[in-house]
C-alpha cells in the first residue's frame, strides 16, 4: 500500500495557472462545496470569473493532474504584499486519499513564498477533516476568525512563511 501511494504521489503533475483549465477550477470546487455546503456569492464570483477575480488582483491556481486527467486545485488570493489566502482546494472524489491535497499545499504554500509572501491565511469549516489534518501538518494554527467573513466558515488557521 505504500508502495502505490509513493508512486501515485511521484506521478503527480503540478501545473501553473492557464485560463484553459479554468473549467476544471470550477467543477472540482463546486462540487465539494455543493456536497457540504451551498454555493455563496463569492463562491459562484471566483468560480465563473478567476481571471478577474483572483488572478489579476495578483492571485494564482495550481492544478494537480494525475496520469491524464486533473484530480486537484488549489488558488491563492492576494490580500496584501506579504499576505495571501488560501481559497478553493480540491480534489475529485476518485482521487481523494492518496496524498493529492497534500502535494498541491504544499505546492502553493511554495507559490505563496515565491510571491512574496510571508504569512498565508485560509477558512475553513470543521466538518472538513482531512483538509484540517492537511493544515495541521503543513503548520497552520488557528487564528481568530472575523465575523461574517465567509457564513459556511467556522474555523480560521494562519502559516507564517
Amino acid at each position: 500500500m505504500e508502495n502505490i501511494m509513493e508512486n501515485i504521489m511521484e506521478n503527480i503533475q503540478i501545473l501553473p495557472y492557464s485560463s484553459a483549465l479554468n473549467p476544471f477550477f470550477k467543477s472540482i470546487n463546486q462540487a465539494w462545496v455543493e456536497q457540504y455546503f451551498s454555493m455563496e456569492s463569492f463562491d459562484i464570483a471566483q468560480l465563473d470569473n478567476p481571471d478577474d477575480t483572483i488572478i489579476k488582483p495578483g492571485g494564482t491556481i495550481i492544478y494537480a493532474k494525475l496520469g491524464e486527467e486533473i484530480v486537484g486545485t488549489v488558488g491563492l488570493h492576494k490580500v496584501s504584499d506579504t499576505e495571501f489566502e488560501l481559497i478553493k482546494m480540491g480534489v475529485i472524489n476518485s482521487a481523494q486519499g492518496k496524498g493529492i491535497g497534500m502535494v498541491l499545499a504544499k505546492a502553493i504554500l511554495a507559490k505563496a513564498k515565491e510571491m512574496g509572501g510571508k504569512k498565508v491565511v485560509l477558512y475553513t469549516h470543521s466538518k472538513l477533516s482531512a483538509a484540517l489534518k492537511i493544515y495541521q501538518k503543513l503548520g497552520f494554527r488557528p487564528a481568530d476568525l472575523e465575523e461574517g467573513k465567509y457564513c459556511r466558515c467556522d474555523t480560521k488557521m494562519e502559516l507564517v512563511l
